[in-house]
């Protein structure tokens, strides 16, 4: 099954990374995308994952749209796009943007709160039945690094809980919410880091992985590790990074992991 619209006959020449390590240098600063949302992530891995796993005019559905970098790489790549969040500041925020005519009926986004199972499937199915299709394509998720930064007040945001087990539980349960929409055999993608709590590393990421294999049918096509050096929040500051580190006992977080799965079920 041919999952992309890449020339395979023109390989040598594709700009798409396979490897499991991606060294960025900076973010992509063009088109729409505005590094003005501390939970948004470069634009370079939306990009990547839309181009490998799907094809012209796929849906793709986005579970945590901030504040539009996966809609505004979907409007370039002529896909389609459905993107929910909690935060009615985003909605407005990405409503305000500038998006091209020809692209206005392709694309749906929803105030919506993930983990109420209801509300979602009522905002998605919507939006499906606007796209006219009854599945999606390609699922991306890129969910709070549970309590790190809190986004709103919503008693049901991620970015509230400071609990491990109840913040894989809760997000286990926004999979049940949105992975059932996801076409058998395409793929979804899951992108997080991990945190750093009480003098120790709380390894996220794979508690996430490993609650997913346990509670969907799925095969893991890929552990991505991706780390940007242009992180602005560190530019000009790995001096004092270095320091602080070597004097006490850490190692400085500078990559994310992309987690990408096949859907068996």
């Amino acid at each position: 099954m041919k999952i992309n619209d890449l020339n395979i006959d023109d390989w040598k020449n594709l700009d798409i990374d396979v490897n499991s390590l991606w060294l960025i240098n900076e973010r992509d600063k063009s088109g729409k995308h505005k590094n003005i949302y501390h939970g948004n992530f470069i634009p370079q891995i939306p990009n990547q994952l839309i181009r490998r796993f799907t094809k012209e005019n796929d849906i793709v559905l986005d579970a945590f749209l901030g504040s539009g970098t996966t809609l505004y790489e979907c409007e370039t790549l002529n896909r389609k796009f459905i993107g929910l969040d909690i935060n009615q500041k985003m909605i407005d925020y990405v409503n305000r943007q500038m998006i091209d005519e020809s692209y206005k009926n392709k694309f749906y986004i929803s105030n919506c709160d993930v983990t109420n199972t209801d509300q979602t499937r009522e905002k998605i199915e919507l939006s499906l039945e606007k796209l006219n299709s009854s599945r999606v394509d390609f699922i991306i998720m890129h969910p709070p690094y549970m309590d790190i930064v809190k986004f709103t007040d919503h008693q049901n945001d991620l970015s509230k809980i400071n609990d491990l087990n109840s913040f894989v539980k809760t997000f286990i349960n926004v999979c049940n919410n949105t992975l059932p929409y996801l076409a058998k055999n395409k793929y979804f993608a899951i992108v997080i880091g991990d945190v750093y709590k009480n003098s120790e590393v709380i390894p996220l990421s794979f508690y996430l992985m490993d609650a997913v294999k346990r509670n969907f049918k799925t095969k893991l096509k890929g552990i991505i590790v991706k780390n940007i050096e242009g992180n602005k929040g560190k530019l000009g500051k790995n001096g004092i990074w270095t320091y602080r580190a070597l004097k006490s006992d850490y190692y400085i977080f500078k990559h994310e992991y992309i987690f990408v799965f096949k859907k068996d079920f």
